[in-house]
């Protein structure tokens, strides 16, 4: 026991407040602060840890022509990086050109090339801005993208290779961009971080940062499935407002939050175990006793009384894959076989906390459909819900009230949010959108569903990890969804319920990629 807690140390940061010079404690996530040029008035950075928020204060003339004064809060990053964070200005602004944002800066000369993703507060001006070569003068328009849309309140900075892209959005909108720019002259180690320039040579600005991420993608090859070590963050997010926290942090792998009855802890999987965690992260993970059940997936659901906790556990020496669902005491137990037959991947209960909703394929033959099935705890007694004889079925989900089951499919060729009748009658499609969409939980007082949203270029019959993805809620019955987080994330993010018992909050799992 001693060994695999020692694994999941607290990466947590205490609060550090930094006034120019720069000293060499870290501020936040960051490495440094400073003051690019000679601004006539000094920077300053300050990180709180309990809002989790940042707090930048510069002046400088401006970030154009062929010399920059700003204040900057970064860190040098090797290799291809996505960096998202929201921003404010709290204060009405002496200038209109006032500009905070995302900055790579090849060096922190003040002549520098640079790739800057930046918005200006007055006049809501939002535009990609370069230097090509060191010393080099921007020119207008050559070297900056301008954006139609004239407010932002979430910028993010991705850099794939030599090309870099500018999103942005506000708050409840899908992100947009307008192309990728190619700089040659930024090597593989550059600065990343946030900045703040008021313009205004005898002004100093402030801004609020927060929901600040940086993700190093993974390559190409990695494989999710066969490894435990991949940066990991627990995340708790307000759906209505789109505030974040991360309340634990580890570099082994770990997946899909419920947070449990009294509204104090979160329950994840890691390395074949269950784990508990209290919700503000304040102690180290507990392991929950599944007795025989040591290879449990990412598919744990906790029934509606509070009392029982529902697995996939992978038996082994099955042919053709052994997850399968055990149900048993929420505290902790020897856990109880409910379907015989393999694979059958958990996702739900019904409200009368005697049934199980799963997906399972029951033909022996290659690549032959999964269908959603429920299954009696007691006698285990399956019965078959779904019968398509095209696209796929997954993630079903009994709603609080016991009327409607729902589950996400690709019938209509695209993955999309459906419900039935729990007797299988009934289907109803939810949305209608380009993406491809997964995972519907809905939440405790039976208003809202939040779901996880992956891009139109995933094959939708697919969930795969780490990739950009999204966070979406929408009314339980329908409606226009909004886009509630932005993350590097997919498999292992929100594969089962995490609504907070207030229906407020959810919990789930961003990855931060590659480990240092």
């Amino acid at each position: 026991m001693k060994r695999s807690l020692s694994i999941f140390s607290t990466l947590i940061c205490c609060c550090i407040m930094l006034t120019l010079p720069a000293q060499s404690s870290k501020i936040g996530i960051f490495d440094e602060a400073v003051d690019v040029g000679k601004p006539k008035i000094a920077g300053s950075s300050i990180y709180d840890p309990t809002t989790q928020e940042y707090t930048l204060t510069g002046a400088g003339y401006n970030l154009w022509f062929n010399r920059d004064e700003f204040h900057y809060l970064t860190s040098r990053i090797k290799g291809d990086f996505i960096a998202t964070a929201d921003f404010e200005f709290p204060k009405a602004g002496v200038d209109v050109h006032r500009k905070f944002g995302w900055m790579v800066r090849e060096s922190l000369q003040d002549d520098a090339a640079h790739f800057t993703a930046t918005h200006h507060g007055g006049d809501g001006l939002t535009t990609a801005q370069w230097r090509s070569l060191r010393g080099a003068f921007m020119r207008d328009p050559q070297d900056e993208q301008f954006f139609p849309k004239r407010k932002v309140r979430t910028i993010q900075l991705e850099r794939k290779g030599n090309q870099y892209t500018m999103r942005i959005a506000n708050w409840g909108e899908p992100l947009q961009s307008y192309g990728s720019i190619t700089m040659e002259n930024l090597s593989d180690n550059p600065y990343v971080g946030l900045f703040v320039c008021s313009h205004n040579a005898d002004v100093a600005e402030e801004v609020r940062i927060w929901n600040v991420r940086i993700d190093r993608p993974m390559p190409a090859s990695f494989n999710f499935g066969g490894t435990d070590t991949l940066g990991s963050r627990l995340e708790v997010l307000n759906v209505f407002s789109g505030t974040r926290k991360v309340v634990y942090e580890s570099p082994v792998k770990f997946e899909a939050p419920n947070w449990m009855p009294d509204g104090k802890k979160l329950l994840f999987n890691s390395k074949g175990s269950i784990w508990t965690i209290p919700v503000d992260g304040s102690e180290a993970p507990t392991k929950v006793n599944t007795d025989f059940a040591d290879r449990n997936n990412n598919d744990h659901v906790i029934s509606f009384n509070g009392k029982m906790l529902g697995i996939s556990h992978h038996r082994q020496g099955l042919f053709g894959g052994g997850s399968t669902v055990y149900v048993l005491p929420l505290a902790g137990g020897t856990p109880k076989m409910v379907t015989e037959k393999t694979p059958s991947y958990l996702h739900g209960w019904s409200a009368n906390n005697k049934e199980v909703y799963y997906v399972a394929r029951r033909d022996t033959a290659r690549n032959s459909p999964y269908h959603v099935f429920k299954a009696n705890i007691d006698s285990g007694v399956e019965t078959q819900l779904t019968n398509f004889k095209f696209g796929h079925v997954d993630g079903p989900e009994g709603s609080p009230d016991g009327q409607w089951i729902y589950y996400n499919g690709s019938q209509s060729g695209t993955m999309q949010l459906w419900r039935m009748k729990p007797d299988g009658s009934a289907h109803e499609q939810l949305t209608f959108d380009q993406y491809n969409n997964w995972f519907p939980h809905i939440s405790p007082d039976g208003k809202w569903i939040a779901y996880i949203s992956f891009p139109d270029d995933i094959n939708p019959s697919d969930h795969p990890a780490c990739k950009v993805v999204s966070l979406k809620l929408m009314p339980v019955g329908g409606g226009f969804p909004k886009t509630i987080a932005f993350l590097y994330g997919g498999q292992g993010t929100i594969n089962t319920p995490s609504w907070s018992p207030d229906s407020k909050h959810i919990s789930f799992v961003s990855y931060s990629g590659r480990v240092k």
